[in-house]
Formats: structure tokens, C-alpha cells, sequence
């Protein structure tokens, strides 16, 4: 829930081209605007400043891909943050329910003939369980 709900958030930034910092776990930061982001959290920034590990070299870069499980952090604005959750809290009002639990769709379900009587099968006949269904051979 909690990814979904990041990956939500990065895909607000994306749209309207929020800059953002991005720390690698190697050390190296990009600072650029967010322009994508797919379910893997993998990044496309565009008008980055990348930072070495050391903080003492700096380079330009027109556009830049970071695979997402190179990530170690980000830094996304918190009115961003609060924005995404009203709008995930809007959503599920307006769905009519969280989407847990068993709900009561489909109806009968349960343990595929058992007990049945007219199958043969199940916890009170003479029959092999699963086979409920299949016609018993002699008597």
C-alpha cells in the first residue's frame, strides 16, 4: 500500500515537473525535474545536476535514467505528499469501499461439492472427496 501510494506520489511530480533530489546508495545525488516513473520506481530526470560521491565534482546533464533499486532516497515536496493521500482518500469514498475482504459478489463459492448429498461425495457419503462429481463404479 505504502509503495503504491510513493509511486502515486512520483507520478504527480512527473506530471506537472516537480524538481526533486535523488541520493543513490552508492553516494551520488541527481538534482533535476522528474519527467517518468514506471512501478519499479525507476526515474527519468531532465536539466540534472549530478553530484559525486564526495560532493566535490559536479556535472550537467541534459537527461538521465536511474534504475529504481539503485535508490537510496528522495526528496519530494510535502504539500505533493498530502495532495496524493486526499486524492487516494477521494478515490476510495467515491469506489465505495477499501477493496478488502471477501464482499458479496459471486455468491456461493466455498468447498467445491462437499457435503452435497446429491454428488456422493464429501464428509457425509461414501465417496473419494474430490471426486465427488464422478460417478461411483459398483457398489
Amino acid at each position: 500500500m505504502k509503495n503504491e501510494i510513493f509511486v502515486r506520489v512520483l507520478r504527480q511530480l512527473s506530471t506537472q515537473g516537480h524538481p526533486m533530489l535523488v541520493e543513490l546508495k552508492n553516494g551520488e545525488t541527481f538534482n533535476g525535474h522528474l519527467v517518468n516513473c514506471d512501478n519499479w520506481m525507476n526515474l527519468t530526470l531532465r536539466e540534472v545536476i549530478q553530484t559525486s560521491p564526495e560532493g566535490d565534482r559536479f556535472w550537467r546533464l541534459p537527461e538521465c535514467y536511474i534504475r529504481g533499486n539503485t535508490i537510496k532516497y528522495l526528496r519530494v515536496p510535502d504539500e505533493i505528499i498530502e495532495m496524493v493521500k486526499e486524492d487516494a482518500i477521494r478515490q476510495r469514498q467515491t469506489t465505495g469501499g477499501t477493496g478488502r475482504g471477501r464482499g458479496t459478489r459471486g455468491g456461493g463459492g466455498g468447498r467445491g461439492g462437499r457435503g452435497n448429498a446429491n454428488r456422493g461425495g464429501g464428509a457425509g457419503g461414501r465417496g473419494g472427496g474430490s471426486r465427488g462429481d464422478r460417478p461411483r463404479r459398483g457398489g
